[in-house]
């Protein structure tokens, strides 16, 4: 990639310092800091939260042990996520390898936080309408999917999320495009186009 990499915040990495040094505390700042981010990242690409849980504590063990390594030169919540991405693709290829994965697979719910509103109707259609969301989200290709969270539920920029993946900044702007088209597509079949120009 030629995109330019930024320095990670001096504070940050005196966390990482602290964190190896073995100061407990650095560590609970991490998880903390990152766990939210890091589950939903995980859960997008396996769709699965016991898994997702997995993976995420695999990923802080990987992380942790290798701690010495992170040299700053991105983000450590990027640092952290790509690990994340990594641990999640490697247990998909294994379980594709020795299970058929069904053909007729239930989504499950992510639960995205609301905003409280005094309006119970209010909150029963937005929470009606984040179930939809979440819905077409998990029926997008895992390419799409991936990016999809990364962007639009994790508000990364457009680099940090091709250097998360790997790939070139125009990638994810072209998975986007077609992840958005999707999501609008699955609500409109299930909202009604006239509907959904309302939101």
């Amino acid at each position: 990639m030629s995109a330019t990499v930024m320095p990670a915040a001096s504070g940050e990495m005196q966390l990482v310092g602290r964190a190896l040094a073995r100061e407990g505390g650095a560590f609970h700042t991490i998880i903390k800091m990152h766990n939210q981010r890091l589950y939903r990242i995980a859960r997008s690409v396996v769709r699965n939260d016991s898994e997702a849980e997995d993976i995420v504590q695999e990923a802080y063990v990987r992380a942790f042990a290798h701690l010495g390594d992170f040299r700053g030169e991105s983000s450590l919540a990027t640092w952290l996520s790509r690990i994340v991405i990594n641990e999640a693709l490697g247990r998909l290829r294994k379980r594709r390898r020795t299970v058929a994965m069904p053909q007729n697979l239930q989504a499950e719910i992510i639960k995205f936080p609301l905003n409280p509103s005094d309006d119970p109707e209010r909150m029963m259609a937005q929470r009606q309408i984040l179930e939809l969301v979440e819905r077409a989200t998990d029926r997008l290709p895992d390419v799409y999917r991936t990016v999809f969270v990364a962007r639009v539920i994790e508000g990364l920029s457009i680099d940090e999320t091709a250097e998360l993946l790997d790939v070139r900044p125009e990638t994810v702007k072209t998975r986007l495009h077609r992840a958005r088209a999707l999501v609008r597509k699955a609500l409109a079949d299930q909202i009604g186009p006239v509907l959904l120009d309302a939101f």
